[in-house]
């Protein structure tokens, strides 16, 4: 371990890397650790964290302000893909790890450093999205995972290094959930959510963090609507706002609304399933949004493809492959469809739910003339009957041999 001099660390000031940075300087001849924090709306997880990792023995700490190209580069294009992996999971922490790993090889290079290091366990997905897109960016680079190398076995052996280490947590024992926190949502995972028999503690003091629950929320419905060009929000309520207030803004009326939280026991990449409840109270508001939008701008046949699209993209973003030429080439495709869908979208929002309460866009195929149930002047229903033959005609013919056969 001696070619090992100089070690970029990805940093969150949590209960893995904390640790991570002694265990460093004491398994690798005391190398320099150079910690690497990526802004992308962790809030208040990020105050002291520079007096932290170099009392630790950091030599020094990189805060890097994300916010703004994780909404307008990551987010967005998923949204716009209609991506939601196996029906429920907004890929809160799937599409945050491409552009902090992105950041730290940048780092990493500038500075010279021997090898990259991360806290993911190997258990988990966020390894394998570090790792991939660390070898998109310095195929060559050393990657260094202590979960895979050190004796520790669980949180609490890593609360007792910390402890022996005199190293400061914000956690106890009793509230060790695992958590990951951004400006889109926040995951819980582990203590009594590890049994999925188990119902989440939704009203518990602190359990919930970007909002409350649905019988918390107020019995008076909260309007709201969203204006999208070409795919992407540009306004709440006719106000026009930047990426990062559009969900800033739609995430405090999302959880005080009780929108936004879901339970799922999910398929890691790494083969195992694993239970998480997620809070993304702005991300469903815009997905809903989204979607409703182009109820009315795309055809049926573009519509029905896209869907299918959006399953295999968020697929690539939960298996980290962000930086690949299909999920390049998939958005050019998904970027193609969104040049009708503009328009406004109200919601409303109510105890968890969102109800829809009206949308319109200049581009909207939907024609009233034709739809009607009333009289009109531009639909033949007698043309139907001929459409109906020949779409018919190939179970027809294969009936009619069926009873040859009997």
């Amino acid at each position: 371990m001696g070619d090992i001099k100089k070690v970029v660390l990805a940093y969150s000031g949590g209960l893995d890397t904390s640790i991570i940075i002694p265990w460093l300087k004491e398994n690798y001849d005391n190398c320099e650790v150079i910690a690497v924090s990526g802004d992308v709306g962790q809030g208040t997880e990020l105050d002291g964290l520079e007096e932290k990792a170099l009392k630790t023995g950091a030599s020094k700490l990189y805060i890097e302000d994300l916010n703004k190209e994780f909404i307008e580069e990551y987010v967005f294009p998923t949204i716009k893909a209609d991506a939601v992996y196996e029906s429920k999971y907004l890929l809160g922490t799937s599409f945050a790890r491409p552009i902090i790993a992105k950041r730290i090889v940048e780092i990493a290079l500038a500075e010279g450093a021997d090898a990259i290091c991360h806290g993911c366990t190997g258990k988990g997905n966020d390894q394998v999205r570090f790792e991939l897109a660390i070898k998109a960016f310095a195929p060559d680079m050393k990657i260094i995972a202590p979960w895979r190398e050190w004796s520790i076995k669980s949180r609490d052996e890593e609360i007792d290094y910390a402890e022996a280490h005199n190293i400061p947590l914000k956690i106890t024992r009793e509230t060790n959930y695992s958590k990951d926190k951004n400006i889109w949502h926040i995951s819980h995972e582990g203590l009594d959510l590890e049994d999925p028999a188990n119902e989440p503690m939704y009203n518990k003091e602190g359990f919930l963090e970007l909002g409350v629950s649905p019988e918390q929320a107020p019995d008076k419905p909260t309007y709201v609507t969203i204006s999208f060009e070409k795919g992407v929000p540009v306004a709440v309520d006719g106000e026009k706002l930047g990426a990062v207030e559009i969900v800033k803004k739609l995430n405090q009326l999302g959880g005080e609304n009780g929108i936004g939280i879901v339970d799922l026991v999910e398929n890691r990449l790494v083969g195992m399933k694993s239970r998480g409840v997620y809070e993304t109270p702005g991300g469903t508001i815009l997905y809903h949004a989204h979607n409703k939008l182009e109820e009315i701008t795309l055809d049926r046949d573009t519509y029905h493809f896209k869907q299918q699209v959006g399953l295999r993209f968020a697929e690539l973003v939960y298996f980290g492959q962000w930086y690949t030429p299909l999920r390049k080439a998939i958005s050019a495709f998904v970027d193609s469809t969104q040049e009708t869908v503009t328009g406004d979208v109200k919601l409303k929002l109510y105890k968890g739910n969102i109800i829809d309460a009206g949308v319109n866009s200049p581009y909207s195929l939907y024609d009233m003339d034709i739809a009607t149930f009333d009289e009109d002047e531009v639909y033949n229903q007698k043309d139907s009957a001929g459409f109906i033959n020949l779409f018919g005609l190939p179970i027809k013919v294969q009936a009619k041999k069926n009873l040859i056969k009997e």
